[in-house]
């Protein structure tokens, strides 16, 4: 699934893109871009043609947020993707660590690999950032205005690759520089700092000169983690899990003051403060109003 807009979607089959709906077998069963589906009917690609989808193979990886935090509605952004690319501006606009961390618990909750992808470098130094999220070991790429892309071309390869990021941050302009016939639509910071939504709606993209897709979303303001539990974050912490049995039924692993017993397999040696410190960072970040 390449796209998806007003109940009309862009498929690709067999490298022709074609126009389809969803069957009426289907029900509400929702379709989203990076979905592997199946289509019969008319799949020529001409300008009329209209095929039907009747199946929705079953997904790899599926990357969900909320609208915010008391939302009980999970919207699907994209399905089997690898790579959640999580974009932020080193300066105009100055990096929200609170998205990139919501981002981070998102991505680490539904088994995709992270990367930061760090843009407008020639405007303020990467150092802060980068330590910031040292002790998470997230893989990063920093790029600046007419930079050669190809450090971020090498993580692309032969990945599905999802971009998110705040309006404004630079992220439809590298989209724009990977895949020169994309055409996204990029636009100027606001004058308060928040960039004003430049792409409408996810597509999915072919990279011409590596193996692999790179997906453009709409800006997000916020980034809802309802969805999420401790338990899903836990799993991604594969040197603090064997340590959570050991707590208490329904713990939110905050602290030793509520039973948690983190901090004591910690102690022992099992793991590191800095490591334990991150996932707490990033369980107190679902409930941040970012």
């Amino acid at each position: 699934m390449l796209t998806v807009d007003r109940g009309r979607y862009t498929v690709l089959v067999d490298d022709t893109e074609l126009n389809a709906v969803r069957a009426r077998e289907l029900g509400r069963k929702g379709i989203a871009v990076g979905d592997r589906v199946s289509v019969v009917g008319d799949v020529s690609g001409d300008i009329d043609a209209l095929g039907r989808i009747v199946k929705i193979s079953d997904r790899d990886t599926v990357l969900r947020r909320t609208a915010d935090d008391t939302d009980p509605f999970e919207r699907v952004i994209v399905a089997n993707a690898d790579q959640l690319v999580i974009v932020s501006a080193l300066a105009n606009p100055d990096p929200s660590y609170g998205l990139i961390d919501r981002c981070l618990v998102a991505a680490l909750a539904a088994g995709i690999e992270p990367l930061l992808l760090l843009t407008k470098s020639d405007l303020a130094p990467p150092d802060t950032v980068l330590d910031n999220y040292d002790e998470l070991s997230v893989p990063a790429v920093v790029t600046q205005k007419g930079a050669p892309l190809t450090e971020l071309r090498d993580h692309l390869r032969g990945q599905m690759s999802v971009f998110v990021g705040h309006s404004g941050v630079g992220k439809s302009t590298v989209i724009n520089a990977l895949v020169p016939s994309a055409g996204r639509a990029t636009g100027a910071v606001s004058a308060v700092g928040k960039g004003r939504h430049t792409s409408s709606s996810a597509i999915a993209l072919r990279l011409p000169e590596e193996d692999g897709w790179v997906i453009d979303t709409p800006g997000v303001r916020s980034f809802g983690l309802a969805h999420v539990t401790p338990q899903d974050l836990l799993w991604a912490f594969p040197d603090l899990e064997d340590g959570a049995v050991q707590c208490p039924p329904g713990c939110e692993h905050l602290s030793a003051q509520t039973g948690c017993a983190l901090d004591g397999w910690v102690a022992g040696g099992q793991s590191t403060p800095a490591r334990l410190g991150a996932f707490r960072r990033l369980l107190v970040s679902r409930a941040a109003e970012r």
